[in-house]
């Protein structure tokens, strides 16, 4: 199997794929347009932050599998590899820790301005008279917005250092806030009015872009600090930049709407060039820990695909499928059996969309579970039972 990865990976996972007998290379150096041509050959694409996008997956026809070496998606055509057949998966809760590291450390760097510190001092000037000023953190409320695996860890830190965490995302329940021992805000809105700290975790999509916006920087209390480790787009940086120069917000930053694409480049930002503001080069998982386990994670992925055909972390498969109808077929274990059920089917086209089979002790008998877009008719059910030597029972079942 030829695996591709257009990115950095750490050696020892390189060595793991090869024992599992893929034939690997590796080309950290691969862009976006690249891909067209060095995917051609590719039975499966590891990447980090290089995008794959919709002529990459057409070109690339014997592509069975692509791993995003990471937990976020939003640079892979998720929905083309799906309509390709194709199987796109991820490394969620692997970065979880690195990243809450970094956001922590941008609220203590914030608080205690160590960045401009550290600054002036190297350009050889002594001047504890401005840097020996802070608020302190200590009995401080964060709200962290989005509370995944990342938002967790930042909570488990947040506590540790004596804040007091409030939470929101859609899914946080009142009962689940109480398991995790952080008070549920209703509203965003509501969260950025309660906290001196707010931290946002929230994935990519859609639904989020610019969802913490001009509402929410206005409900901020003047000079609360704000950090954003998350996915560029989640955030309004216009809004963001009005409520610096207008509300003292003081915020830390490590992604952006307008990223580079070059791990070295030109990047030019009225918003990180505000006075307390403080960015960083989106290296929240750049850790050597999660680098390490997120390459532990896409050798489970790979193996488990090359061993069983499954695909631990898939994320472009449906959550539920559409069929309206279960065709339930007990039947004997015998060559044919299925080939035949799903001739008759194709005679009255009726699609499958979804088949089960399990074998029943001894291996003598089966039950075969096919849900089907639309319901078969009696016809069809009278042609199954009267299959005698093959069929033992079949029935049909409308599905919720």
């Amino acid at each position: 199997m030829n695996v591709l990865i257009a990115d950095k990976f750490p050696e020892q996972g390189i060595k793991e794929l090869e024992a599992l007998g893929c034939a690997v290379t590796c080309d950290p150096q691969l862009g976006r347009d690249d891909l067209v041509e060095a995917a051609k050959e590719a039975h499966v694409l590891i990447v980090r932050s290089t995008e794959v996008r919709e002529p990459a997956i057409d070109a690339a026809q014997n592509l069975m599998l692509i791993v995003r070496a990471g937990a976020g998606y939003d640079t892979i055509d998720v929905g083309h590899a799906a309509e390709r057949g194709i199987y796109v998966a991820n490394c969620p809760g692997k970065n979880s820790v690195a990243v809450a590291e970094l956001a922590i450390g941008l609220i203590m760097a914030i608080d205690r301005r160590i960045p401009d510190c550290v600054a002036e001092l190297r350009a050889g000037t002594w001047n504890k008279k401005e840097y020996g000023k802070a608020d302190g953190l200590f009995g401080k409320t964060i709200g962290i917005v989005g509370l995944g695996g990342i938002g967790r860890e930042v909570l488990k830190r947040a506590v540790g250092l004596g804040l007091k965490p409030i939470g929101w995302s859609r899914s946080l329940t009142p009962e689940r806030a109480s398991e995790l021992g952080i008070q549920r805000c209703a509203t965003l809105e509501e969260l950025a009015s309660s906290s001196d700290i707010v931290s946002v975790h929230l994935a990519r999509t859609p639904e989020t872009q610019h969802v913490i916006g001009k509402r929410f920087f206005a409900a901020m209390k003047p000079k609360a600090i704000f950090i954003h480790t998350a996915r560029g787009g989640v955030v309004d940086e216009a809004a963001l930049l009005d409520a610096v120069k207008t509300k003292g917000i003081r915020a830390g930053l490590d992604v952006y709407e307008n990223e580079p694409k070059p791990a070295k480049a030109e990047f030019i930002s009225e918003l990180v060039a505000q006075p307390g503001v403080y960015g960083t080069h989106h290296i929240g998982a750049s850790t050597s820990q999660a680098q390490s386990a997120i390459a532990a994670e896409v050798v489970r992925v790979v193996r488990s695909f090359i061993d069983t055909g499954t695909v631990p972390n898939c994320v472009n498969l449906e959550a539920k499928s559409p069929a309206r109808w279960q065709l339930v077929v007990r039947h004997y274990d015998k060559v044919g059996v299925l080939a035949n059920v799903l001739s008759t089917l194709k005679e009255q086209q009726i699609n499958v969309q979804e088949m089960e089979n399990i074998i029943f002790a001894g291996a003598k008998a089966a039950c075969a579970k096919i849900k089907v877009d639309s319901k078969p008719s009696d016809t069809v059910l009278a042609a199954l039972r009267t299959r005698a030597d093959e069929i033992i029972h079949a029935d049909l079942v409308e599905l919720a």
